[in-house]
Order: C-alpha cells, then sequence, then structure tokens
C-alpha cells in the first residue's frame, strides 16, 4: 500500500479556498441579513438543531428534518462549524459552512480530514496519513413544521442528498473500494414536543458510503445502495441546555474492514442563537482493522 501513497493538495487547497471564499462573502456581505434573522425569527433556541458531522442541520451524527439556522419564510440564516472527534487511535475533524432560506431549503459544503495518527504506521499508509473528503449537501422541507405543529402529531419531514468526492483515489482503490465518489440520500421525520420538551428524530438513509466515504463507496462484500437507519432523541433541560443520545447504523461493503454502528450521548449549549457548543462521548465500533474505537465529540457552531 506504500507504494500508492499519494496526497491530494490541489484538491484540499481548492476546498480550502471555496469555504474561505464563501465565509468571507457571508461575513461581508450577507451579516447584517443573518442577524436580522436570528433577532426577529420565530424559531426557538436549539431548535435550529447543531452542524451534523457530514454538514447537514442536526444532530451530531444524524441529520434532522429541520433547516439550519434561525430564519423564518423570506430570511436566510448560515451557520459556520468546526467538529473534532478524538478516538484512541484516529482523529476526524470537519468544518464548513450551512445556508438555510426561507426555512424551507439547506445547502451545505464540510470538509472532513480524518487523521491515522500513529495506527497509519501499522496499516502500512506511514504514519500521520491523512484521509479526506468534500461534501456538498442540500436538504428540502417536504411538509410540517417541527415548531409550530404542536396540536398535530404529523412530524416535520425532509429530504436531502449528500454528494461526497474522496481525495485519496489511489489508496481508496488498493483498499478494495469501487469508488471515490458517491452521493447519500435521505429522509428525516423529526417532531419536537414542546410540552414534554421532547425533540425525536428518525432519519432513513441510502448509501455505499465506507466509513462516512472516508474509506470511498462500495467494495468487495458489495456496490449497492444499503437503507441505514439513523435516531436522535433530545431532551431540553432548560431553553439553553439540551441533552440526548442518537444512533446510526453502518454498511458492511468492505470485507477487510468491517463497520459497527455509531451511538454517541451528548449535551448541546447555546448561550444564544448566534453560538452554540456540543460535546459528546461517541462509541465507533472497529474502524479500518483497528478494534472498538470510541472517544470525545467537541463542535463549535457560529451562526448568523
Amino acid at each position: 500500500m506504500k507504494g500508492v501513497l499519494t496526497r491530494s493538495p490541489r484538491k484540499f487547497a481548492s476546498t480550502t479556498a471555496l469555504l474561505i471564499g464563501l465565509i468571507s462573502g457571508l461575513l461581508a456581505g450577507m451579516s447584517p441579513v443573518f442577524a436580522q434573522s436570528a433577532s426577529s425569527s420565530g424559531k426557538l433556541l436549539l431548535t435550529g438543531g447543531v452542524s451534523q458531522i457530514e454538514g447537514a442541520a442536526g444532530g451530531g451524527l444524524t441529520p434532522w428534518a429541520i433547516i439550519g439556522g434561525y430564519e423564518s419564510e423570506g430570511q436566510v440564516g448560515a451557520n459556520l462549524h468546526d467538529t473534532y472527534v478524538k478516538s484512541d487511535d484516529y482523529s476526524l475533524n470537519t468544518s464548513g459552512v450551512m445556508i438555510g432560506f426561507s426555512d424551507r431549503v439547506e445547502l451545505s459544503i464540510a470538509h472532513q480530514t480524518f487523521d491515522t495518527r500513529n495506527a497509519g504506521a501499522q496499516l502500512g499508509l506511514g504514519e500521520g496519513y491523512r484521509f479526506s473528503q468534500d461534501i456538498f449537501g442540500v436538504k428540502v422541507k417536504l411538509m410540517g413544521n417541527a415548531v409550530l405543529d404542536q396540536d398535530m402529531w404529523l412530524p416535520q419531514i425532509a429530504a436531502g442528498i449528500q454528494f461526497k468526492h474522496n481525495n485519496n483515489a489511489n489508496i481508496i482503490a488498493a483498499i478494495g473500494a469501487r469508488s471515490d465518489t458517491g452521493t447519500d440520500f435521505y429522509v428525516s421525520a423529526t417532531k419536537l414536543l414542546l410540552a414534554q420538551s421532547l425533540l425525536i428524530n428518525g432519519t432513513v438513509r441510502l448509501t455505499k458510503a465506507n466509513q462516512l466515504g472516508l474509506l470511498g463507496f462500495g467494495g468487495d462484500l458489495s456496490d449497492n445502495y444499503h437503507p441505514e437507519f439513523e435516531t436522535s432523541i433530545a431532551y431540553l433541560l432548560s431553553k439553553h441546555i439540551a441533552a440526548g443520545v442518537e444512533y446510526r447504523t453502518k454498511p458492511n461493503n468492505l470485507g477487510f474492514a468491517r463497520e459497527q454502528d455509531w451511538y454517541d450521548a451528548f449535551v448541546a449549549w447555546a448561550p444564544n442563537k448566534y453560538v452554540s457548543l456540543t460535546a459528546a462521548y461517541v462509541q465507533l465500533g472497529d474502524i479500518a482493522t483497528i478494534r472498538d474505537q470510541h472517544g470525545i465529540y467537541l463542535s463549535a457552531q457560529l451562526g448568523f
């Protein structure tokens, strides 16, 4: 595997430049619009969710049906986020930007870097070898309103796609993945029960991704789409603090690197509509033959 070890600095640089350009445009040109959206929105604190590990609004591991940001109809909202996950042998960093339009459509872009740290040498990749991928997401609300429809059992429902491009094509091919690009399709249903201070979300995802796509898409065991289930349950301890758990099932496409389901227990704190911080304990199972990966999840989100 050492002979095919390559990095993709050009793709990484272009992605970084795109993120910087988007962020600069948001801050320089649209900050007054975002500030007005947050201050005048009818959305309640924390009901915009946090930034999910692939860039969409939701919980840490799974997207929700809510549209990120605090915008209402006719407004624009946005979030910038940075997330760090550290297990016993690996670390993952995700940074990105999300824009919500009229509480109806959400666009997101995220860049992930997966650091093999000392485990890279055991895998024949070299110590500290890094996988990376770019994720472009679109989510559309189809029906319902998680906040306003308190007199109905109908949840808010949204459909989304996440287009993923892995920047390590040679390594991905060497480990048996069928492709370095893939698209996930998902439908989420989210119900907020204000009287019970409870939020419940369920997501069904069609995917070929191996470890989110960080190990490519498809493999020697399967190159077909698999339906996977993801769920979040959050309890609002106060208007500023939510705690909960999440569970996410995973496909098994690579014979050499079986995947286990993921789960976490989290606490999210939002002192206002502009800032939120999330901390969690995560259990990630086996990753690339290294067993029992668990650790911490930390995420900061800045909303406009």
